[in-house]
């Protein structure tokens, strides 16, 4: 089903308050690696809005995903407040990992694989 213009609007939003309340909260450096939000989903109802986390080169993704988890409530908390004139209800925060980045490197590798047989 196609987002409305609203969802747009408002992911757009979380998006954006999301990346400074990372950086404000220091996760988007975690255990010598990167944390950033790669895309932002917001149901229908706009009552919950899907995080999709890139995490690059982190010794544990699932462990980083964990922390983040634990602290969604203060992370709710400071989005509410930012966001609080723009929207009725601040939505649950969801979090997931995107693997677009690990989809991208693993064909880069498939195509350099096809390229070094064609040449032989």
């Amino acid at each position: 089903m196609e987002e409305s213009k609203r969802q747009k609007q408002i992911a757009g939003v979380i998006q954006e308050e999301m990346n400074d309340i990372f950086l404000r909260f220091g996760i988007n450096m975690m255990d010598g690696g990167m944390v950033s939000i790669s895309q932002v989903k917001i149901t229908p109802d706009l009552l919950e809005a899907r995080i999709y986390l890139s995490l690059f080169q982190l010794k544990d993704p699932e462990a980083a995903l964990k922390r983040i988890e634990d602290r969604k409530g203060e992370i709710r908390g400071e989005l509410g407040n930012r966001v609080k004139q723009q929207l009725r209800r601040i939505p649950e925060l969801r979090f997931f990992k995107d693997d677009t980045l690990d989809h991208v490197f693993k064909m880069e590798v498939l195509f350099k694989k096809i390229n070094e047989e064609k040449n032989k």
